[in-house]
């Protein structure tokens, strides 16, 4: 894995701090490259939540090219100093919390805001990706009324699922990475 670097936007060009070991699964600058490409200008002023938060890679990136909030989660004590560590580096703390919590625990609570971008990217090949939807499925409200749900897993993980309260919009494919988007179901009818 190449050195981490924010892209684009106000922290364009920061290195970010690593997690050593295997626990986190690093975003790789062509497909965090595509996923902002993909979102585009939409990252303006949302409120994002970072599960699995890992380096805070994406979260970071997203503030870097405008989005007004980002939450941070990550249960492992290393990748919760090293996101902390990487807000500083790329003086955007300010527009962040960062938790050291479990994302399924943090998810069954009552919503204390609606996230217009979930990003979930989780330890691979434990089915917590699976485990991550079915309660977002669940407990709704964490998303809001237009917002998107992107998973980042590897291709082999992945696993058609059927949800009543969000739909999967598109996937795109890069190497050994899969991004899926899914939005509130209500919305995509709407859309159609």
């Amino acid at each position: 894995m190449g050195t981490l670097r924010v892209i684009s936007g106000s922290a364009r060009g920061c290195r970010l701090k690593t997690v050593s070991g295997d626990t986190t699964r690093p975003i790789t600058d062509q497909v965090k490259e595509s996923l902002f490409n993909i979102i585009g200008q939409q990252v303006e002023d949302v409120l994002f939540l970072d599960l699995f938060g890992g380096t805070g890679a994406v979260g970071i990136e997203a503030l870097s090219r405008g989005a007004k909030f980002t939450t941070f989660l990550d249960n492992n004590y290393r990748a919760f100093g090293i996101i902390k560590e990487n807000l500083q580096i790329t003086r955007l703390e300010e527009y962040a919390e960062v938790f050291k919590r479990d994302a399924f625990d943090f998810l069954r609570n009552s919503p204390h805001m609606k996230y217009d971008y979930i990003y979930i990217a989780p330890p691979q090949y434990k089915k917590m990706w699976e485990k991550t939807m079915q309660i977002l499925d669940a407990n709704p409200d964490w998303l809001a009324d237009n917002g998107e749900i992107i998973v980042q897993i590897n291709p082999l993980e992945w696993q058609e699922n059927t949800y009543t309260n969000v739909t999967m919009v598109d996937q795109r494919r890069y190497g050994d990475t899969m991004l899926i988007f899914f939005c509130k179901t209500q919305a995509k009818e709407i859309i159609s």
